[in-house]
């Protein structure tokens, strides 16, 4: 194959991009690519023929792909009781996501309210508005798209996601429950000490006040998660399944078509998706942190039994490219960088529908990263998507 074949439509302009070691599904090479129309045209190994843009040696690697970020939200409200105004909150929130190396997002945005944070149930329309406009605007330079994370122990979320999910800019939905001694939040004894605290409630009253609580979230998530499930196979979206942490949890998913567990809690949950098919998200975060924030499964024990398929950024953009790297150099897991790559690239973009990009390959778009690497640490030097350079 060369550049100087009839796959570069006539006419068009060409960029060369050479000098590279490019990541391509399997293995890397060292060589050049071609684009031409936002498309990936050729790819040929060795000196380029033709004048281009020297990478230097550098790795070229697909635009990531991260199906779960909740870091709009950090941008709305930098501080406590700051709300920042949410199309600036957008742009800032952008140059941090490209500045990672992550050319398509998935903003995963919370549909419902919980007790820490009442005000989701009125900055969600904002937001995913400030998406549309800005995007419209050609304001942000990553693709920015809408994954509606749903709280289904809030009665409101049937309606949030009702009148929501029909838009263009969301693609991904998912049914999650935030309470104490349940899923993720499995110390319910953490949870009553810290309410006595703030509350200088006895023990006698938290305790009392925990179970109603749990009684009444159990109420409305018995009619809020299969309203929420309904909405996402009508609309024939893409449906996660939330810190699962019970064998009961896969099957409450499997059971509801749902064919992705995203951060599994548990070595036994993520074991019982993954042999029945379902794809398994882990966090990035806790890959570079060596264990989880919240005391659950280390997704690093995940990855040594092959029980994890995509990365997310989840809190902390940077670490997708930083953990793709890091394990690469993990000799015990013994996973090479083309592998890890695919899960912060190919497979998210496949699970999400995307089949257009999430792989250096002829005919896939240009989403493109050109990365150096100093003392173990990957950094961005460059990147285009769909051939336009946007850093």
């Amino acid at each position: 194959m060369t550049f100087a074949d009839n796959r570069v439509p006539t006419g068009s302009e060409l960029t060369v991009l050479k000098n590279a070691r490019i990541v391509l599904g399997n293995e890397i090479v060292t060589g050049h690519l071609s684009v031409a129309d936002g498309r990936i045209v050729a790819i040929d190994t060795g000196v380029a023929p033709q004048a281009g843009l020297d990478l230097e040696g550098d790795y070229l690697l697909p635009g990531l792909v991260d199906i779960h970020t909740d870091h709009f939200e950090k941008h709305v409200f930098p501080r406590a009781h700051v709300r920042w105004d949410p199309l600036r909150a957008a742009m800032a929130h952008d140059a941090q996501i490209i500045g990672s190396g992550i050319t398509t997002v998935f903003d995963s945005l919370c549909v419902g309210a919980t007790i820490k944070n009442p005000e989701r149930r009125e900055i969600l329309a904002p937001m995913i508005d400030a998406l549309e406009k800005a995007q419209a605007a050609g304001m942000l330079r990553a693709e920015h798209l809408v994954h509606l994370r749903c709280e289904i122990t809030d009665a409101e979320t049937t309606r949030l996601t009702e009148e929501n999910i029909g838009k263009d800019i969301v693609r991904m939905v998912s049914v999650m429950e935030h309470l104490p001694g349940r899923r993720q939040s499995k110390d319910i004894e953490g949870y009553i000490a810290r309410r006595m605290a703030e509350t200088g409630e006895t023990r006698q009253m938290t305790e009392r006040a925990t179970q109603e609580l749990l009684r009444f979230s159990d109420e409305t998530g018995a009619a809020v998660r299969p309203a929420v499930v309904a909405l996402a196979h009508a609309h024939k979206l893409p449906l996660l399944s939330h810190d699962d942490t019970e064998l009961e949890h896969i099957d409450e998913a499997l059971g509801e078509g749902i064919s992705v567990s995203e951060f599994p809690c548990t070595q036994e949950a993520a074991r019982k998706a993954r042999q029945n098919g379902m794809h398994v998200v882990g966090g990035a975060p806790n890959v570079i942190r060596g264990g989880s924030q919240s005391g659950n499964v280390a997704v690093g024990d995940l990855m040594a039994e092959d029980l994890v398929d995509i990365l997310a950024s989840d809190y902390v953009p940077r670490a997708l490219l930083d953990c793709a790297f890091v394990i690469a150099a993990e000799e015990t897991l013994e996973i090479d960088l083309p592998q890890v790559v695919r899960m912060v690239s190919a497979t998210p973009a496949e699970v999400a529908g995307l089949t257009d990009r999430g792989a250096i390959a002829e005919g896939k778009r240009a989403d493109l990263l050109h990365v150096g690497v100093h003392d173990g640490h990957p950094f961005v030097k460059q990147a285009w998507r769909a051939g336009a350079r946007v850093l």
